[in-house]
Order: structure tokens, then sequence, then C-alpha cells
């Protein structure tokens, strides 16, 4: 039957649909077609994709269908109401542009697309709607990507804040920043990057914004940011440009310079008063380098007692110029602080500049100055302390060679003279020799010589010395009188020593 003057519109009208549908079928956007009854009469491939279908049938039928299928919410999460949703705001003829809403299905809810859509109204010759065309482009990669964004960016410890190129405004700015400023969100975001200027003190801070506007790199900058009291952080600052949302912008990171610069402070402090207490320190104090042991400081005490000045000192060893007069106990000495232990009171004689000995206790460690390893020396002048020990010494050895003469009280005295003059020695105690040690010391303090002592014990001589020379080096004494002090010190006499006595404990 031919085809009447009435049909051929439909059929015109038919084959225009057809060819649209070839065109937007191989398109990567989603495009999903409306019937004015709001039926859904086609959609292309990419559009059953973006929806998890496989047909038509999965997209409902028509807009009540859809509705009844999919979950739409805004990104902040609330839902859209159903006249918000763009198949009913397409129906209802509206054209909007860009409208964004995460999609989930009804039976599914855990599973969530995020949709950009616009819409277009196709008409007919009298102007009426036609044909509604709902536009979907999938943007879940993206924002899964600027969700990721975000987080890390929150998350961050590292301060940091993003501006827009486009005009200079900050848009962004993390939990680190706050933290480091004091400043709040609203204190930032909204301001212009010249208003709230990070680069403020920045030696370059022009280069950085003629940089900023044209949203090129900012290499790291000294600079002070602004803090809510008007005053200023010290931090290093650079600029990287970066894409948000789509939108060209600029992130800058910062370093916290203000714990460096408390510390840099307080180690000038310190470093000044060690210096002073350095200078004026009454005992001699020098600082030698570790790996050459050659003067980097010496103190006023240190000239007086050595007769050198500083500027004779710096730079030379102490074996250069001869100021240790033992060059084996200087040698164990250095080695000790090299293997890094220290020195407490090793007994050291300094040869002074005019060739006199002077007796010294050295003490030294090994410290760490201006990044380089260092030793500090302290020496204390002992010679008159010596000599005054070496005279009371002398002066019971010479009335000593026959101490059982001596009463109690006298021996006691002398001992009590010994502590005036004298630190005590080494801590040993009575209960930490042993029995034969005891009977030695016992028979010492009676005045016995090394041949009574063999007989009495029934030793030979050389064991008998033997036996002194042990007891001496344990108690740290070098001569017999000094052991019948040290013995009359913690009551000790010969007689306990031969007689089976009971013996002090200490």
């Amino acid at each position: 039957m031919p085809e009447s003057p009435m049909d051929a519109p439909d059929a015109a009208i038919k084959t225009d649909r057809a060819a649209l549908q070839q065109v937007i079928a191989g398109l990567t956007d989603g495009v999903i077609l409306v019937e004015p009854d709001q039926s859904i009469s086609w959609a292309n491939v990419a559009a059953l994709a973006m929806h998890g279908v496989q047909s038509l049938d999965g997209l409902g039928g028509s807009v009540d269908g859809y509705r009844r299928t999919f979950r739409l919410r805004f990104r902040n999460n609330h839902p859209l109401p159903e006249e918000k949703y763009p198949l009913d705001r397409v129906v209802a003829g509206e054209t909007f542009d860009d409208v964004t809403v995460e999609v989930s299905p009804a039976a599914d809810p855990d599973t969530t697309w995020v949709h950009t859509l616009r819409s277009l109204v196709v008409v007919d010759r009298a102007g009426e709607p036609e044909l509604l065309v709902l536009i979907v482009k999938d943007e879940t990669e993206r924002f899964e990507a600027e969700d990721r964004f975000e987080s890390a960016f929150n998350a961050n410890p590292a301060p940091a804040l993003i501006c827009r190129v486009s005009d200079q405004i900050y848009v962004r700015v993390n939990q680190g920043f706050m933290d480091m400023t004091g400043h709040d969100r609203s204190a930032v975001v909204g301001q212009s990057v010249r208003a709230f200027d990070v680069f403020s003190g920045a030696e370059r801070r022009d280069l950085a914004h003629e940089r900023i506007a044209e949203g090129r790199a900012v290499t790291q900058m000294e600079a002070e940011v602004p803090l809510p009291d008007g005053t200023g952080r010290a931090v290093i600052v650079a600029g990287q440009p970066i894409d948000v949302g789509g939108e060209p912008c600029m992130l800058f990171t910062f370093a916290d310079l203000e714990p460096r610069r408390k510390a840099e402070t307080s180690l000038r402090k310190s470093e000044e008063r060690f210096s002073k207490s350095f200078r004026l320190s009454p005992v001699a104090e020098a600082i030698t380098r570790l790996a050459d042991h050659a003067f980097m400081e010496v103190n006023r005490a240190f000239e007086a007692l050595s007769g050198y000045s500083d500027v004779e000192l710096t730079g030379r060893a102490a074996a250069d110029i001869r100021l240790w007069a033992d060059p084996a106990a200087r040698r164990t000495i250095e080695g000790a602080l090299k293997e890094g232990r220290g020195v407490q009171n090793a007994p050291l004689a300094m040869r002074t500049k005019d060739g006199a000995d002077v007796d010294c206790l050295v003490s030294a460690e090994t410290v760490e100055i201006n990044e380089e390893d260092c030793v500090l020396w302290v020496v204390q002048d002992v010679t008159e302390r010596k000599k005054t020990e070496d005279e009371l010494i002398a002066a019971i050895e010479s009335v000593m060679a026959d101490t059982s003469w001596f009463s109690r009280t006298v021996v006691e005295k002398l001992a009590n003279l010994r502590q005036t003059s004298r630190k005590p020695g080494p801590g040993v105690g009575v209960g930490d020799l042993t029995e034969r040690e005891r009977q030695i010391l016992g028979l010492i303090s009676e005045g016995c010589d090394n041949v009574t002592m063999s007989d009495r014990l029934g030793l030979s001589t050389n064991t008998v010395r033997n036996h002194v020379a042990s007891l001496f080096r344990k108690i740290g004494v070098n001569r017999r009188a000094a052991a019948v002090v040290w013995a009359r010190e913690r009551g000790v006499t010969g007689e306990a020593a031969i007689k089976g006595k009971p013996w002090p404990s200490a």
C-alpha cells in the first residue's frame, strides 16, 4: 500500500532518529534518549556501562523506573529529591550543564559512580519538545583521585597550602599548616596570595609572586609566614604547579625553621656560657683536636701554668713542644681518648716554657665542637700538695724505723695529718685484701723488714717481696710508711695480724 502524505513526516522522523542513534552510538560520553511521555527509548553502550547494565531495561524503562532502580546523591552525601533527578529535570524541559551526582544501584548501595550530566531538548517544527537527551560523563576515576589527593593533603603532617593560578586565591589549607601557624581554615582560605603573603621577608619575594602568576615552579627560599599575633615564623617554602579539579593551581609546601632557630639560639647561648666559663675558670683548661691533638684554644689559667701564650700554642700539638715530661704517659692518655675512654685525675708532669716540671692531675674528655671531634683538658697543679705529702711521708719514714714503740694515739694523729693533705686512695677496704696480704700489712705495721717477715711467715724473701708489691698496688701506695698510715686509718695493727685477733670490717 503506498505511503500516505500523512505518514511521510513520521517516516522522516524515524529516519532522522536512526541516523542520530548511529552517530551517537560510538561516543565515549553516555547518551540517554527520553520521550515526552517519560519513557526511555534508547541509550548508547557507554551510558549502559556507566550504570552497570547491559540492556535498556536495566535503566528502568522510564523516568519513574530509573528513579526506583538508582539512588542519586549530591557530593556532600545528601540524597537528591525526586524532582531534582536529572531525568525529571529533562522531562520538565529544563536544560543544565555539569551537574555532578553520585549514582548507586538501589540493590547495591556500596557500588558508586560519579556522573557529570548535561541536558538537551530537541524540539519539532512547531517548537514542541520532541526528544529529551541526557548526556552522561563518567567522572568516577577523576573524583576518586581527587578524594585520594584531598585525604593525603589533609593528613600530611607537612604544612601545605593550595591557591588557584587564575585569581591567586587560596583554596586549600591542611592541618599541618594550621598547627604550625595557629591560623584556622577561615583565616586562610579565600585570602589572596598577596594579602596572606607566605613569601614575606624572602630575598626573591617578587620573583616568587611573578612565577605564581605564571603558574611556574617556585624554588625553595627562606621566608616568614604571618602569624595571628602579627609576628612571623621562619620557614622554607617552595611552590609547585598542580591540577586540582581540572583547574591549574599552585601547591606550597613548608619546612618549619622555628625549632632550628630556637635550637641555634639555645646553642649559641650555651656556647657563650661555656666560652665565658672556659676563659674565666681558675683551673687550667685547654681544647685540642682529637685527630692530631693540636691546641685550638687555652684559657688564661693554662697560659699562666704552662708559660705559653694562646698564640704560641694554637695549631701546635703537645708533643711538638714537649709539654708533658713523660712522653709515654702522654701517648697512653691520647690513645685512651682515641678509643673513646675519658681520663680522670691521671698524674702527669707538665714541662713549662722555662723548663721546670710541674706535677699535675690531668682529666680529659672528648667533646664535639662545631661538628668537630675535640678534647677538653682540665689540668690541676698539685705541685705544692705533692711536696707537702712527700715531706710528710719523709718525716714519717724518718721516725718509724720501728713503729712498735709508737703509741696508737700518735699513729692516729699522723694518719689524721695525712688525711688533711691527701685525698683518700683507691676505694679498697680491708675486706678486699687476701689473708696473706693482711698478714703482710700487719707485719709492715710492726716495722718488720722483708727478711723478718720471711722468717715469721716461713716464706722466701722473693715471695715476701712479691706480696709486698701486690699489696702496695692494691691499696694505692708506694712506700712502707704510706702503707702503715693506710692501715692505721682503718684500725689495722700488727698485733691483729700475728695473734689472730678479729680484723676491722672496713
